[in-house]
């Protein structure tokens, strides 16, 4: 578990504004998980975020962004993406190692350091795992033709297109299975248990893997044909 300091105030309006595009309606049993802190902590550090107006707590108990927070939380996303890009892109790190790197880093950059980094990156493009700058809801994702791999439908071929990466551990054992942006996969079926059986290409053979449904939902993909 985290110290309650190391986890900051960017750190939990980053994490409501995720929590929020990807659909959950958030509380502070879930920031205690996603930030893996304690409950006391969490409690603490939202009195703290709703005294400074960047929180507003609900009778219902749902934590919501007000426009300060969600100011704030958009630009500490900008900054991690950013260093993602950079992470990648000038220091040739893997995709599946940069989440935590940049989860420490983009607390320390400057704005003349930032200003820098927009220089010479742009603010667009994909970050290394696939995804936007700021966080897309399932929706805006299936608008677009993506499906999770959870839901994917079996026979069918696709690419990787992006993956959650709140989780470095999860990435982890993602790349340990053969699975990153851009690889191509086949569903192979879905199964009783919420598992779900896929194919990869590995050099000039296939190898099949099941992933549980908690990593499954973690992958967006695209039909191979729409590359």
């Amino acid at each position: 578990m985290k110290d309650s300091i190391y986890v900051s105030k960017e750190n939990y309006l980053k994490a409501i504004l995720e929590a929020e595009a990807e659909g959950h309606q958030v509380i502070p049993a879930m920031l205690a998980h996603w930030l893996e802190v304690s409950a006391p902590a969490v409690t603490m550090a939202l009195k703290r975020l709703k005294r400074d107006s960047y929180v507003q707590v609900g009778a219902d108990g749902i934590v919501r962004l007000t426009a300060a927070g969600r100011e704030t939380a958009f630009r500490t996303a900008l900054r991690h993406h950013l260093i993602e890009r950079m992470l990648s892109e000038v220091f040739g790190m893997e995709w599946y190692e940069i989440h935590e790197e940049a989860e420490r880093l983009e607390h320390a950059v400057s704005p003349a350091f930032e200003s820098k980094l927009r220089e010479k990156l742009g603010e667009g493009g994909a970050c290394p795992h696939g995804n936007a700058v700021l966080p897309e809801s399932p929706a805006e994702r299936k608008l677009r033709g993506e499906t999770r791999l959870s839901e994917a439908i079996e026979g069918q071929g696709y690419v990787v297109a992006s993956l959650q990466e709140r989780d470095p551990k999860l990435l982890l054992f993602l790349h340990r299975t053969g699975i990153g942006p851009g690889q191509s996969l086949r569903v192979l079926s879905q199964n009783y248990d919420q598992t779900v059986s896929i194919e990869l290409p590995t050099g000039n053979q296939m190898q099949n893997s099941i992933l549980g449904r908690p990593a499954a939902e973690a992958v967006w993909l695209r039909p191979e044909n729409s590359r």
